[in-house]
């Protein structure tokens, strides 16, 4: 008999780890070559795991909710020893002669009675109000630290919370002290009144926590999803981060909308792909983000960080009503039928939950298509580290003022509404109207010959 090392594959260069979300299978289940074994997330991204061999789940070595970094082993499955393995897993199956095996067994055991002995009590985070990283979590775990103790710590991160340095100084402290009680200061150079700034965002949350909200007979409650958290999370971080500005562009967009209707099915049976109105309007935001590259950056404290590349973020709404945000990279250097190629495929696999976890990382700007559900125009919030954001609203044939060399008239127009969310700490009134109406402008004025 052999085993077999189930591991964390790698889902992309910038993903590290990712958290386990589920197990499919129970020790001693059988499993198929190719079957799913455990689901894992980064972020917003589900995947499943497959198994590389066929045979029986002998070991699980993380629980749900563990953090697990790329290339540690997660499962352990016993094959019959002639079980074929994909070419990428080859050198990953270890043979165990079966006299080894029984020690090995009874030692691993016994290590495990001991652990569960010694170890102190699993914590409970989301009794917490706090956030704290995966990265803190494992910190806090690795060393015993208690929740008691966790939340006794002051934070010099973002909004107060827990960095690394925070709970090494802690571990520091409470090694030279022989305490576990001692609540440590941030370490820092400003003023004390920064203590307090960095502990005023729990104030509203605990104020709604007295204040439940009341639930009456025949309600249905129905718990947020994983993903719903994280959103809602993100966008409470993002308005309490950034100073929304709002400004709104009329446009119109008859000439797109006549040649769009030219080519479309010309293009459909050539290049196999549906022309949508997107890769136009990301076009446009390409072009102008290239006019006022200072759009195109995220503040970090007192610097502004500018962007090489022009990644777009393209807000996608899910079956379940959730949201995801797959990310065009370098859209400025894409044609326009680069462009539909790639905001096809991207809006198809994010339906299907096949997004690959680099696929959503890195996005410098967002653009978001309300009119899609019936909305004029909306006021977005910022997707952060980014300071913007355009909302596209619906298409609509209007009766307009039309000015030529001949005199003025009423004609129906096909126009829409853009609306530009900004941070108002970073970028001004000026740059941010200059910016949209740029993106209008460059719409207007499309050419109805332009070849495809």
């Amino acid at each position: 008999m052999s085993k077999f090392e189930l591991k964390l594959p790698q889902m992309g260069e910038s993903v590290a780890e990712a958290t386990l979300t589920t197990w499919l299978k129970e020790i001693g289940d059988t499993i198929e070559l190719d079957e799913a074994v455990f689901e894992i997330a980064t972020d917003k991204v589900d995947s499943e795991v497959p198994s590389e061999v066929e045979g029986v789940l002998l070991e699980r070595r993380f629980n749900v909710d563990d953090v697990i970094k790329v290339g540690e082993v997660v499962a352990v499955i016993q094959t019959d020893g002639s079980a074929e393995v994909s070419s990428n897993g080859a050198d990953s199956v270890e043979a165990v002669e079966d006299v080894v095996e029984a020690p090995v067994a009874e030692i691993e055991s016994q290590i495990a009675q001991l652990k569960e002995t010694i170890a102190p009590p699993v914590q409970d985070f989301s009794s917490s109000e706090r956030f704290y990283s995966p990265l803190v979590k494992n910190i806090a775990k690795e060393e015993g630290i208690s929740m008691d103790e966790l939340e006794a710590i002051v934070g010099t991160g973002k909004e107060g919370r827990v960095t690394k340095n925070d709970i090494k100084a802690f571990l520091e402290n409470r090694s030279k002290n022989g305490s576990t009680s001692i609540q440590v200061a941030p370490v820092t150079t400003e003023a004390p009144t920064t203590n307090v700034k960095a502990e005023t965002p729990k104030q509203p949350t605990q104020q709604l926590k007295a204040a439940p909200v009341p639930v009456s007979d025949g309600d249905e409650i129905i718990p947020l999803t994983r993903m719903g958290k994280l959103i809602a999370q993100h966008m409470v971080d993002s308005i309490s981060t950034s100073a929304h500005v709002q400004s709104f562009v009329e446009v119109d967009v008859t000439n797109v909308v006549n040649w769009r209707n030219k080519h479309k099915k010309a293009f459909e049976e050539r290049e196999g792909e549906k022309l949508t109105f997107t890769p136009i309007f990301m076009e446009a935001v390409a072009v102008a983000l290239k006019k006022y590259p200072m759009i195109n950056i995220s503040l970090d404290g007192d610097k502004v960080i500018k962007k090489k590349n022009i990644n777009l973020g393209m807000a996608a709404a899910l079956p379940d009503g959730n949201l995801i945000v797959p990310v065009i990279k370098n859209a400025d250097q894409l044609n326009l039928v680069g462009m539909a190629k790639t905001v096809n495929d991207l809006a198809n696999r994010a339906r299907n939950n096949a997004l690959k976890p680099d696929e959503i990382k890195d996005g410098t700007y967002t653009v978001t298509n309300v009119g899609s559900f019936g909305s004029i125009f909306g006021t977005p919030i910022i997707n952060q580290p980014q300071v913007g954001i355009l909302a596209l609203g619906a298409i609509r044939k209007i009766p307009s003022v039309i000015e030529t060399d001949q005199g003025e008239y009423i004609g129906i127009r096909s126009k829409m509404f853009l609306s530009h969310s900004y941070d108002h700490r970073v970028v001004n009134g000026a740059l941010g109207g200059m910016f949209v109406k740029t993106v209008a402008d460059y719409l207007e004025a499309w050419d109805i010959n332009r070849e495809i």
